[in-house]
């Protein structure tokens, strides 16, 4: 935001230290000066937050403040650039004998500066080995920059959809085999209540047997709030605030893992760290959908899947939604009985749901509490335990005779139906874990059991490996689908990757726009690529994961790094102009641009650091920090090398007014060498032959 008061005011005080004086007119002609390259840059920033707008999917609303209000503060700090900061800068002048002092430092840094640039700049012009060594030099550079991300470095920089943040809580959800009675559940959470309790950064610890806890946004999409039976329970742990302790919840989350190992295998439970998503919620961190021709081979590949799940270091709380066998007993109605005696089906069902405490006979309604208190009925667990006692339980007819539930039917053991899932009106069903270790995004845990998935063929025997982009096209083999995170990060980059291209192109139609040719917008956009040589790096560096928020520090650089060209490319025309050749013009226009070049890189150096600690938005810190870093001092080399590569013809032609200009030019040039040609024709002429000496 401060860049473009940052531009103005320099050009300002340079302008009145050449000049010797610091009246209105040198203020207003500075002005001027850097106008045009200072609207054109505040364009290309817009250009590239605007497109960020159009993400899709859940994390569209994360990203829609960032366009919306980055754009209008951008108009304001153009507004504030062009009218208030020249006005103050008026009138808060330095005396004159200060300003002297001012133009006898800068002119020592110009000189030195100049001396800088003639030696580097004059060696990679006029030595084309030098030249040519530094662009393969940029371009190694760059792909080797790149193979940071892939398996040659070991994943020397790791990518992630958010890191998490330090939250001030996280919860345990924790599942019994199917069937688990209450107190049993109710002996595991406390055990793991009693370990959690031993944990310094614990506060306060809530527990829930049976019943789900008040779910939150991310048990909104997880379906906690179903969470009803024996065999279910959840713990919400509390932590001390950020500031009272050292681990952060995902690092305390990630030992209470650890440490519950035992307590889940002694009990054969499966226990889920679960912590608050920086970014949109979804099933699980890993999630494969299972597809398949019929119920027998989904399961079988599921349960196939699990195991793998379970073998690999990179995926922990392994799950799946398939339910075990779980036998219950039914009261089979004798219908022929029961119509003998007047009783209806429905008047059992009721009765014994009545005599087991699952029928609300009526509510209380307090003043203060806005949800009823139900009134429940239950015969005590001794009794309602054994199916002799309730075979004994009375049923009313419809003449008021009562008569024991025995002579109405018997009771039978039976299975509990079977949970069946479907997405898209296909059948599927769900094997979920957690990314952990070393690389946790969930890409890498996917690449493992891809990887693991060569050796193990399905039922049907098919080699599977999980689509990535969509479900598999048909169910008549087995297949399945990699979704959960990987999901939202597949959208969100994808979204990202479109609209970072939407922004290129419209800052390369406003370049073409202002300068009136295709050629100089290439070299102006020239050291976007240049930013992922600091970008990278200062990731490994830190050893922080490229995120989504390090992406939109990138894309928001693209627009700002192109101010850098930008004034270089203004300030060389204007040099080409007066007749400077442009060698020299370069040289010239890289010397005057230098310091606003460097003040606002520092600027936004310095804003960076702000917001590095914070570990949602630490990407973002580090690819403005390292990025414009890097590329602001590539840019000095670059874009001097851009400019003589193209030639003077372009310069000439974008500087000038006239619609003649190019053609003056190659006349000019034209006459020139038909100059030089006579000059070296009459030379040759006068030398003498051979047979003459």
């Amino acid at each position: 935001l401060v860049d473009n008061s940052i531009v103005i005011v320099e050009n300002i005080y340079a302008r009145w230290l050449r000049a010797g004086e610091t009246s209105t007119e040198i203020a207003v002609d500075a002005v001027r000066e850097v106008g045009n390259p200072t609207v054109l840059a505040t364009y290309t920033v817009i250009a590239a937050l605007l497109p960020m707008g159009f993400v899709r999917g859940m994390m569209g609303p994360y990203m829609e403040p960032i366009p919306a209000l980055g754009s209008v503060a951008m108009i304001f700090s153009l507004i504030a650039a062009v009218v208030f900061a020249p006005w103050i800068a008026m009138r808060i002048i330095p005396p004159m004998n200060i300003l002297r002092k001012m133009e006898h430092r800068d002119q020592k840094i110009d000189n030195w500066l100049g001396k800088l640039y003639h030696k580097v700049l004059g060696r990679l012009l006029d030595h084309k080995i030098w030249g040519y060594g530094f662009l393969i030099g940029l371009f190694i550079a760059f792909f080797l920059t790149i193979a940071m991300f892939t398996p040659l470095t070991n994943y020397m920089v790791k990518v992630k959809m958010l890191p998490f943040d330090n939250k001030d809580e996280f919860a345990l959800v924790i599942d019994m085999p199917d069937g688990t009675s209450l107190p049993d559940t109710i002996n595991t959470t406390s055990d793991i209540a009693t370990l959690l309790r031993e944990i310094p950064e614990v506060t306060a610890i809530q527990t829930y047997v049976g019943t789900a806890r008040p779910f939150d946004f991310n048990g909104l999409v997880r379906h906690y709030y179903l969470r009803q039976f024996p065999w279910q329970a959840e713990i919400q742990v509390q932590l001390a605030g950020k500031k009272e302790r050292h681990r952060t919840s995902h690092e305390i989350a990630k030992a209470v893992r650890q440490q519950l190992k035992p307590i889940g295998a002694a009990a054969n439970a499966v226990i889920t760290i679960v912590e608050m998503p920086p970014g949109p919620p979804v099933l699980q961190t890993v999630v494969a959908e299972v597809h398949g021709p019929d119920a027998k081979t989904r399961t079988a590949v599921a349960s196939m899947l699990t195991e793998l799940f379970h073998e690999s270091d990179l995926i922990d709380d392994v799950d799946n939604y398939m339910r075990e066998k779980q036998e219950i007993w039914r009261f089979k109605v004798d219908l022929d009985k029961a119509a003998n005696q007047g009783v209806s089906v429905e008047t059992i069902n009721q009765n014994l749901a009545m005599a087991l405490g699952m029928f609300k006979v009526g509510d209380i309604k307090q003043k203060l509490v806005y949800e009823p208190t139900y009134i429940l009925l239950q015969i005590p667990l001794a009794v309602r335990s054994q199916l002799s006692q309730l075979d004994a339980l009375p049923i009313m007819t419809q003449d008021g005779r009562s008569v024991p539930l025995s002579e109405l039917g018997k009771f039978v053991k039976d299975y509990r139906d079977p949970m069946i899932f479907h997405k898209d009106l296909r059948s599927v069903e769900f094997v979920v874990g957690d990314s952990v270790g070393k690389l946790p995004a969930p890409i890498y845990a996917m690449n493992d059991i891809d990887d693991k998935l060569k050796d193990h063929p399905t039922p049907d025997g098919i080699i599977m490996s999980g689509t990535r982009i969509s479900a598999p096209a048909y169910d008549d083999i087995s297949g399945f689908e990699w979704s959960g995170e990987w999901t939202v990060t597949y959208e969100t980059f994808r979204d990202m990757g479109m609209a970072f291209a939407v922004a290129l192109v419209a800052i390369y139609m406003l370049v073409v726009w202002q300068f009136g040719n295709f050629s100089i917008p290439a070299i102006i956009m020239a050291p976007i690529p240049l930013t992922m040589l600091g970008i990278l790096p200062g990731h490994w560096l830190l050893g922080a994961e490229f995120t989504a928020t390090s992406m939109i520090g990138w894309i928001a650089l693209a627009g700002i790094i192109v101010r850098n060209s930008i004034l270089l490319i203004d300030a060389t025309i204007s040099q080409v102009a007066k007749d400077v050749p442009l060698r020299e013009a370069v040289i010239n226009a890289t010397k005057a641009r230098t310091r606003p070049i460097m003040i606002t890189a520092l600027a936004l150096v310095l804003g960076s650091t702000v917001i590095l600690t914070d570990p949602t938005f630490q990407g973002m810190a580090i690819s403005l920090l390292f990025g414009v870093f890097v590329s602001t001092i590539l840019t000095l080399l670059v874009i001097p090398l851009g400019c003589v590569s193209l030639g003077e013809r372009l310069f000439v032609c974008a500087g000038s007014k006239s619609p003649n200009a190019c053609k003056d030019y190659d006349d000019k040039v034209s006459g020139e060498s038909s100059k030089v040609n006579r000059d070296t024709a009459q030379i040759n002429k006068q030398k003498p032959r051979g047979g003459e000496r």
